[in-house]
């Protein structure tokens, strides 16, 4: 019985040796994987190189396989080959070709050869759900390559050249996707870390005042992710580590910023639209003044711990991030697993304003900042186009093809949530992305549905 076929081909506006190097650097791999299929990167040797590996732990319904692939075929600039050595497939063949058009361009053509299990039982059973699959995946991957490919190489273009970045965070929801995507572009990434973590680590203790400072010369640039979570029950405990972990953290790590032989050219920190609290019927640019609550209260104390480092020269940021939209975490992590039950509805009377942002385009914004010298002060992390969450709900409904006609009642959410109920879910801040328009940024996802069927693979 001969093998299954499958084959994605994609033309990307970038020469063949440009799109093969992205796939050879570290963080590539990462960025291939699509945010709802939880894949666990085990073990990776020697890059793509023939002989190298990758294992992975795979998850198929409640089982999880490990699965091991060697690199073969290897013509630098042109392919690269994944056969498995051990895992789910009877046979698995994977093919990467870069191929030269005509205008410079390349045909990115992905075939993989496979054979399921249990010879024609598992072809009955599986051979037209692991197609859809790998159709779903591959539309993705192809997306991602493209844009990303093409987000680099306008970065190079404003000057942007590879630089030494210090990440903290890196292991939540932002910073686990922006190392990958930093690494990828050529950048070379050290993660600021609260537990031994290897080589490209560095150890500090925000809680305690701890940091080496004298690890921290010589950087380019520092995006500053770290923060206590805000999901959960907010009790006064918890409050006070949201509070806390941001506002002291930032200042500890400004303040030593500050201090160096080489600091940093710019920082780029993580705040949030809380900053403007509930302000329904106002449109909010960055010139807009705080409001009022708990969230607005922790914005305003994690942008201004960055002062020490802006009053020593260092250029700063402070990202005013939306809803960050990924099946990875976050809100919409938090939806999912109700509306594919088809139990999905809106919060309250749904017209609290939704501004929300593709992670995708996150990372694109810190790429963005990190060459952008008029990019100074607060920055509103948003899509152009807001919706209300009722018609989040239903746009989330027809993405995932399931009725969203529930509503999750305001007194509800206040029994379940606690005050986050009344800072978070039911409040809404209509927010423009007024300097990212000014200074040229190009969303790769301005409509909701677009942002949507992307990350679900839709």
């Amino acid at each position: 019985m001969s093998p299954n076929v499958f084959i994605q081909r994609t033309r990307v506006d970038s020469a063949p040796t440009e799109v093969f190097a992205w796939h050879t650097r570290p963080g590539a791999f990462e960025r291939l994987i699509p945010p709802w299929v939880k894949v666990t990167v085990l073990e990776r040797t020697r890059g793509i190189q023939n002989g190298s590996r990758v294992q992975l732990r795979v998850p198929l319904g409640p089982w999880r396989f490990h699965w091991v692939l060697e690199h073969h075929g290897y013509v630098e600039g042109h392919q690269f080959r994944d056969m498995q050595i051990r895992g789910p497939f009877a046979i698995w063949v994977h093919t990467h070709r870069f191929m030269r058009e005509e205008n410079g361009s390349s045909l990115v053509e992905d075939r993989i050869e496979y054979k399921l299990p249990f010879g024609r039982l598992g072809r009955v059973l599986a051979e037209e759900a692991i197609y859809r699959k790998l159709a779903r995946v591959f539309v993705y991957r192809h997306a991602v390559t493209e844009q990303d490919l093409t987000a680099h190489a306008l970065y190079r273009s404003r000057g942007g050249a590879p630089q030494r970045i210090l990440v903290s965070g890196s292991s939540g929801l932002i910073g686990s996707a922006v190392v990958p995507y930093l690494t990828a572009a050529g950048h070379r990434v050290t993660r600021l870390v609260r537990s031994r973590g290897g080589a490209d680590a560095i150890e500090w203790d925000p809680a305690v005042g701890r940091i080496d400072r004298d690890s921290l010369e010589g950087f380019d640039a520092v995006v500053h992710l770290a923060g206590e979570n805000i999901n959960g029950f907010w009790t006064r405990n918890k409050r006070h580590r949201i509070l806390d972990s941001r506002v002291r953290g930032t200042r500890l790590l400004a303040e030593t910023l500050a201090g160096l032989t080489r600091p940093p050219r710019v920082i780029i920190g993580a705040s949030a639209i809380g900053y403007y609290g509930n302000r329904e019927g106002e449109v909010l640019s960055e010139d807009s003044p705080p409001g009022c609550g708990f969230m607005a209260r922790v914005c305003r104390e994690w942008e201004a711990a960055t002062q020490p480092a802006a009053a020593a020269g260092i250029r700063v940021v402070n990202l005013r991030l939306g809803m960050v939209l990924t099946p990875a975490g976050g809100a919409l992590g938090a939806m999912l697993p109700a509306f594919r039950l088809g139990l999905g509805g809106h919060f309250g009377d749904g017209r609290q304003t939704v501004s929300w942002i593709a992670i995708d385009d996150v990372l694109g914004i810190i790429e963005h900042a990190l060459v952008c010298g008029k990019l100074v002060g607060p920055v509103n992390a948003v899509a152009p186009h807001t919706v209300s969450n009722a018609d989040f709900t239903r746009a989330l409904g027809r993405v995932l093809r399931r009725p969203t006609i529930l509503r999750v009642p305001a007194p509800l959410l206040r029994a379940l949530a606690g005050p986050m109920a009344d800072e978070v879910l039911l409040t809404g801040a209509r927010v423009k992305p007024t300097r990212l328009l000014d200074t040229g940024y190009h969303f790769r996802y301005e409509r909701l549905m677009d942002a949507l069927r992307h990350e679900l693979g839709r």
